[in-house]
Formats: C-alpha cells, structure tokens, sequence
C-alpha cells in the first residue's frame, strides 16, 4: 500500500458527521488554517454544524441510509468540493472499514485508522481473537464468526447466565442486552440483531460473561505512522444507563498509581497488535479485582474532552497531525496528568418517561459561560430543531479542576445554571446523579443508576413561597419586556392603575399543560404604596430587578437570583431550591382537562415499527409488551398499560408513524 496515499498534508477537510462532533472537528481544523467541508441531510440544512464550515454538501434525505451512511454520496461531495480529506467523526461510519477502504480508493485520506486496522480491532469479535493471542486477558465469551441461533444459544450455555448479547460492529450502548435466562435469549438476540443492524449495518453478535457489579474502564491511545503509541491516561465511564455512558471522568478515581500503569501498559500491547495508527481507546471491565479486554473503539470517543483536559493535548489536532504524516510531538515520559475531569452528556430525553426521546424546537438556549475550568461542546443553538431521526445528544459539559471534588462541584453549578426549554431534557438527572452521595464517594458500578433511577427521577418539592412569588414576578417581568415596544402601555411601569389600589390574583398548578393538583393562589397588591404578595394568610413585600436571564427577586428584605423562561402559559423557574415548572391557570378561563390518556397505545415520537410482539386476541397482563419502535437510533418498546385483552393492531412492521397516531387498543379486563 502506498504510504504517500495513506498519510499527506492537506488544506481541505470533510467532516463526514454532524451534531457536536462536526462542530467539534471544524473548530480544531479552522484553528489549524484548514478550510472545511460540511455535510449534511434535508432535516439538517439550518443545522450548527452547516452554519460553521466554509462549506456545505446537501447528501440526500432525513434517513440516515440516505445521507451520512451513504458512502458514494460522501465521496462525491469530497470531489465536487475539492476536500482532499474526510474526518468521520464517531458513530456513523467511523468503524467501517469499507468506508476506509473507499477513502482510500477515491485517493483521500482517511482521518483514522487503515481499513486493515479497523477490520482487525473495530470488530469486538476480531479484537478478542487477536488479544486472545497476544495474552491479554479477556472476559469469557463467543466470538467466532457462526451466527446461527444455535450457535450463540449454546455458547451462551457454555459461557454460563448472566450474559450479555452484544453487537459486534458497535457502542453506544446499541445492539446490547443483558440476558439472565435461556427463556429471555431467543427475543433479546432478535432485539439486538435489529438495532444493531438499524445503527451500524452489521448485525452480528458476540456473547460474554456479564460481570456483575463491573466497572467500565478506558485508556486513550494514539499511534503515528512512524512507529511511535503512546497512551493518554485512563477514563472511567462506570455511570451508564443500557450500557450508555452518561458521566465519564479522567483519571479513574478507582485505580492507584500502580494500577494505572497497569492498565495503560496492557491497552499499548492491545492496540501495538497490529501496529496501530491514529486515535483510539481500549476498553476494560473491571470485577473489583481483575481487569478484562473487552473491545477497542478504532475512533475519537464521545469522551475525548476528559483526556484533553487533563493532558493539555487536543486529540483531534493530534489526529490531523498524524493524518498529515507527522510524528507525534510527544514521548510517553513527557506526558503529564494534571488534575481531574468531569463530563456530562446533555441529551434530549425525559427522563421521568423512561427516558422517551424529546423532539422539536428549541425556544431556549441557555448554558453557562466557558471559563473557570467549565467546556461546552454543543452541536445546537436556540432555534434549532431536534430531530427524531438522528441520536438525541445535544451537547456535553466538562469540568476540570485540580480535584475529582472540585470539578464535581463545577460541573453541578454548570448543570444548575443552565436552561435548555421547548423540549425535553435529561439536564436534571444530572445534576441529581451528580449531587448523589455514592457518586461523590465513588461507590458505584454500571448498575448503579438503574438500582437508583426512582431517586434520580423523583419529582421537585412542592413550590413555596418563594417560588410562587417568582412565579408572580416572572409574569409580570414578562409583560414589561412585551410592552418595552410600546410607550403608552400601562405595563412600562409596574404597578400602574387608573386610581387607587387594586388587587391581581394569579393561580398556578405544578406541572405543565393544564397541570396537576389543586390550584395554589397569590394576590398581588400594588398601586398607592408599597407591592405586595399574598400567599393564605402571609403578606409578603417584593421588589423585582430585570437581568439576563431571569430577575432578582427581593421577598421581605431577602434578595435572591431567578432564572425564568415563560413559553404561552408554562413557567420554567430555577430558584436556589431547585427548578420548577408551572403551569399559570389562564385568568379568563379557556383552561382544559383533556389530555391524552397514559392508557392510549399511540406514538410517542415519529419512528418506525420493526416488531409487533402481540396478536390480536391475547390476553395481556400489565406491562406486556406490545410492539417495538425505532426512534432516534434506539428501540423503545409499548407495553399494556393495564391487564386486558388486545383488541386490534392499527399498524404493521415497516410502517413510518408520527406522534400521537394510535398503534393498537387494549381493551380492559373486569377485574
């Protein structure tokens, strides 16, 4: 292979991607004075990531398959914009060999791995017979290349239950399950095939030992093409929710100094295996005592920044660099960990809904400044829409300081300070997980969030008065802003009136759309005299002073700082209590009780059905599964609400839904 073809200087760069990592990529290679290349698909044409290159190609329609997996139309648009080379980022085709090998053929240099680097350690099943080999230890397993039912069911006898079904060619989570019995096997292998063929293309599965109470440890490599690999230091990504990660940190709390050598030694003889070129992670599963291979991720990982900022290094300019032909420009004794850090992964999700998917537009965009050892990698700005077809992060927050418990508390107070409103997202489950004492003592393992996820999820406290007197403060601080237009509206001055001193009463319920619970009530008095609040038999004097953002609110000589966002009737507000969300009780009536019941088997997301796991007829019990929809990359399957008879399926596999349209009727038992 010619060398020359593989690795050489070049001006333009294609970022086969999109979200926060194309933005990512593109800050790093215009820094480096490269001109670059977007790409994008029909759903994505308002997107960052656009807005941000020197160039954009439009690949094709919404569906993944027809944009960013399409390897003709990726190579094509290198052509028609004379990019020289293609960065693929992660997910996507970022482990795929063929897209490496079609690089290659185009005469473009693939930022990455050859294609005979990635055939051998991408694959988990390859990687495994290599490492197996070369004597690294590995969890016990299947991973040979017979995927009939009865060859994985008789390994997964072999191996011995808990298991885990595993998708070969991915991450993320994706094309996983957790098998406990020879019962679950045969749907969970179904399951996991479909998805993984869905994500990445490639639906063969690997079995091993699921080691319980694990701990997921990482090491950061890269290799240069001169002969040089040197390892970044470990990661620990233990806090995963369906063996996604959600927090990662550098370096791992749990290891020693001992312990880490250990670790970091065995990822170089790993990757070393096949002399390998270019960013890469080795991943390890830790029982407390042993630490156990389990795969390798030929790619940047969604947790680069935690490496980077504790190394100083920035990977993807490393990754340029050896894609240029250049020799890494440091030792492995010159490589120096400084303090600690902390990233969160900001999704698009509810998670009091089981973590469903949230879609839509964002009307606002709130995160805290970049200073004080606070990063914010984001592919989304307010405006912008969240789209169903793609996955569901958003951005991601890392703190760093010179202690794990410093950069806890950084990143927490970045949590806090931010809004992000007109969807849904997991921003609150952070801050919990984050503020949970087992956390911040390191007692944890991949288990832990789902063994914790009623605490996690819990609903806010009740408001009090300060809240409701934010709340009262947030409304009319909202009609200012709207009158600031208008110089004859009486709302330019607070407290306005005709003669005399007059009474507003407000009502909210907690919770959005028309709310849940009693109505709790507050008198504004105001006009002729000081303003007051009126909360039951409490009458509390307030000021309220406009900034970014929100207010300060001064109740009875105390000030405290209001963040508050008002979409139509629904109240946002973040106190020093907490967040709350409101609903104000429209004052001229017009309020409704009518909501889609939780009883209706309907669409929550647009997807797509790929499995209807029940037949018109059955009896069903409570939380039998019903049929299994892909959206935003991940299958979420409906269940029965209730015990009951399935009276019809309003829908077949292959069919494309949109929100809210029926799926299927359950019609109740008697009993």
């Amino acid at each position: 292979m010619d060398r020359s073809k593989l690795y050489r200087r070049f001006r333009t760069l294609l970022i086969a991607n999109r979200g926060e990592i194309a933005c990512r990529v593109i800050r790093t290679a215009r820094a480096m004075g490269l001109r670059t290349v977007a790409v994008y698909s029909e759903a994505d044409r308002d997107a960052m990531h656009v807005a941000l290159a020197d160039e954009a190609v439009l690949l094709g329609p919404a569906r993944a398959r027809d944009s960013y997996l399409n390897v003709e139309r990726l190579i094509e648009a290198a052509r028609k914009t004379g990019a020289e080379a293609i960065h693929p980022g992660y997910g996507f085709l970022s482990e795929n060999a063929e897209f490496a090998r079609a690089c290659f053929d185009a005469g473009l240099v693939f930022v990455g791995p050859t294609a005979g680097m990635m055939t051998a350690m991408g694959s988990k099943s390859g990687s495994k017979a290599l490492m197996e080999k070369a004597g690294v230890p590995l969890v016990p397993g299947y991973h040979g290349e017979a995927q009939d039912d009865a060859t994985l069911a008789k390994a997964a006898e072999k191996v011995g239950f808990p298991i885990l079904v595993k998708a070969s060619a991915g991450g993320g989570g994706r094309g996983m399950r957790v098998v406990r019995s020879t019962e679950e096997l045969g749907p969970a292998i179904v399951s996991a095939k479909r998805e993984a063929k869905a994500a990445f293309g490639d639906d063969r599965m690997l079995i091993e030992k699921y080691v319980d109470n694990p701990r997921h440890i990482e090491v950061q490599i890269i290799g240069d093409s001169h002969g040089n690999l040197l390892s970044l230091f470990e990661r620990e990504c233990t806090l995963q929710r369906r063996h996604q990660k959600v927090i990662e940190e550098a370096p791992s709390p749990t290891l020693n100094a001992a312990q880490r050598e250990t670790v970091c030694a065995a990822a170089r003889k790993a990757a070393g295996a096949v002399n390998y070129v270019g960013a890469g992670t080795i991943e390890f599963v830790s029982d407390g005592k042993d630490v156990f291979f389990i795969e390798m991720n030929t790619r940047l990982q969604v947790e680069h920044p935690v490496t980077e900022l504790i190394t100083g290094i920035d990977l993807v300019e490393w990754q340029l660099r050896v894609a240029f032909g250049e020799a890494l420009p440091l030792k492995q004794d010159e490589i120096r960990l400084n303090g600690h850090a902390v990233e969160a992964r900001v999704y698009a999700e509810n998670p009091t809904r089981n973590f469903m998917p949230s879609v839509g537009k964002i009307s606002t965009w709130r995160l805290p400044a970049e200073t004080g050892g606070l990063r914010i990698d984001a592919g989304y700005r307010e405006g912008d829409t969240v789209s169903p077809h793609y996955d569901a992060m958003l951005a991601k927050m890392i703190a760093w300081a010179p202690t794990r418990d410093v950069a806890i508390e950084r990143l927490n107070r970045g949590l806090e300070e931010s809004d992000v409103r007109g969807i849904v997202t997991n921003i609150p489950f952070l801050s919990a997980l984050m503020t949970h004492p087992k956390v911040r003592a390191n007692a944890v393992d991949t288990g832990f969030i789902e063994r914790e996820l009623a605490v996690l999820t819990q609903a806010t406290p009740a408001p009090g008065d300060l809240e409701l007197c934010a709340a009262v403060a947030a409304v009319v601080n909202d009609e200012r802003q709207v009158a600031q237009g208008d110089a004859n509206s009486p709302w330019q001055t607070f407290g306005w009136m005709p003669v005399g001193r007059r009474q507003r009463n407000f009502a909210f319920r907690v919770g959005h759309g028309a709310g849940h619970g009693p109505e709790l009530k507050v008198t504004l008095n105001y006009g002729g005299g000081l303003s007051t609040l009126v909360i039951g038999e409490r009458e509390l004097a307030f000021a309220i002073a406009p900034k970014d953002g929100g207010f300060d609110l001064t109740l009875d000589g105390i000030k405290s700082s209001v963040a508050a966002v008002i979409d139509g009737h629904e109240l946002y507000l973040r106190t020093r209590n907490g967040r709350f969300d409101l609903h104000w009780v429209d004052p001229f009536g017009g309020e409704t009780e009518e909501h889609a019941g939780e009883d209706k088997i309907v669409a929550p997301l647009p997807g797509t059905v790929v499995a209807v796991l029940a037949e018109e007829g059955a009896k069903l019990e409570k939380g039998a599964p019903i049929l299994t929809l892909e959206v935003m990359k991940m299958e979420q399957t409906l269940r029965a609400p209730y015990a009951g008879v399935l009276k019809s399926v309003k829908c077949k596999v292959g069919d494309i839904v949109q929100e809210g349209v029926e799926l299927a009727v359950v019609e109740a038992s008697e009993e």
